[in-house]
């Protein structure tokens, strides 16, 4: 299957964006242009550029010349589950490697988000996630019994690990999510391959069932040069307590 149009066109900026020819504060080729460049309609084009404002990577609409704002996509926040999903959205390559699994029992925070008791035993995983084959996030998960039993005999460097749920029939239903900054530890920088102390961008996901049941505890630190996050409000929707 060949890949559509508007896709082509909105990868092929992706890449000059980051690689710098297309700077930060710099205007975006016309439409006009990019229909010449790649024997497109507007139809497309528009499609591309609407896919690049959405990411934050370029301003512009209503008739105003694109500029580009970031040379970081913004992770879709409707996509947020999926660590995966989100790099492929963006043109990512996304890539991952386990460094541990185990059943233990959880430190008191993370046993009462979970709403189980401190001596039941859970199923704890570190992982680092690449984009592009760099290190980008690593995430600390910590599952109740029950769900995350299955991964320790699957591969977990096949991909998404809530693809890999989904298929199984785990009811993924909701997450809450926190972010805030924090402080590279000795792992994060390891992993990382930043200085200890560096800021990340850090993400708390707590992951519930359909009837409101804690599946999931999650602590996800990103380098901030390669990931970002971006979160659109229109009015008449509820709001967001942070």
């Amino acid at each position: 299957m060949s890949t559509p149009l508007h896709r082509t066109v909105a990868a092929e900026l992706r890449r000059r964006i980051r690689g710098g020819e297309l700077a930060v504060g710099e205007a975006v080729p016309s439409e006009a242009q990019l229909c010449r460049e790649f024997s497109a309609s507007r139809g497309p084009v528009r499609q591309a550029l609407a896919a690049l404002r959405d990411e934050g990577l370029i301003s512009g609409g209503q008739g105003r010349r694109a500029v580009v704002l970031d040379a970081v996509p913004a992770q879709p926040f409707e996509s947020f589950l999926s660590f995966t999903r989100r790099a492929e959205l963006t043109g990512h390559v996304p890539g991952q490697r386990l460094r541990e699994i185990a059943l233990r029992r959880p430190e008191p925070a993370v046993a009462a988000a979970l709403e189980v008791d401190p001596d039941d035993v859970v199923v704890q995983l570190l992982r680092l996630r690449l984009l592009d084959g760099r290190p980008a996030m690593v995430e600390r998960m910590t599952y109740v019994e029950s769900v995350g039993r299955p991964l320790l005999d699957a591969d977990l460097d096949a991909g998404s690990i809530y693809a890999l749920l989904i298929e199984q029939g785990v009811d993924l239903h909701s997450a809450r999510h926190t972010f805030d900054a924090v402080a590279a530890d000795a792992l994060d920088a390891s992993l990382l391959e930043v200085d200890e102390g560096t800021p990340l961008l850090r993400e708390r996901r707590l992951t519930t069932d359909s009837r409101g049941v804690p599946l999931e505890w999650s602590d996800d630190r990103y380098r901030p040069d390669v990931a970002t996050v971006t979160v659109t409000n229109t009015r008449g929707t509820r709001a967001v307590a942070f």
